[in-house]
């Protein structure tokens, strides 16, 4: 490799550096842009929070999340009846939950889970029961 080579190289080298330099810089700009806007919304959001809470009378407080989800609900079902197999419309008429067809598939999916999970078992198609 000659001088001429090795300058044409160093310049190349130079160049892409350059590029490169550029690159980060306008991604920086990007990002401080991100953040101001981020810390903007999170200053609005705790102002907002602050309102709320200083408007609330004393002795008001929120009610506290639904413990007893759904989740619960059937799991608690499998644990008083161990030994039995349940279909998911049956499940809805122990647990006094609608019939209709939506809703017994979304519990159908829950059912799922629980059997991907490992807490279920399949005996039948349709058929769920707690695994021992």
């Amino acid at each position: 490799m000659n001088i001429s080579e090795l300058l044409a190289d160093l310049q190349d080298q130079h160049d892409k550096t350059t590029a490169r330099a550029s690159e980060l810089r306008d991604q920086i700009d990007h990002l401080t842009a991100a953040l101001a806007e981020t810390e903007a919304r999170l200053a609005d959001l705790a102002t907002t929070r602050k309102i709320i809470a200083e408007r609330v009378p004393p002795g008001n407080k929120p009610d506290p999340p639904e413990t007893n989800t759904a989740y619960q609900a059937i799991v608690n079902a499998f644990n008083q009846h161990p030994g039995r197999a349940f279909r998911a419309r049956e499940l809805h008429e122990l647990l006094g939950m609608p019939t209709d067809e939506a809703t017994v598939n979304v519990t159908r999916s829950r059912l799922g889970r629980l059997v991907r999970q490992g807490f279920l078992t399949q005996p039948g198609r349709g058929r769920y029961q707690k695994r021992t």
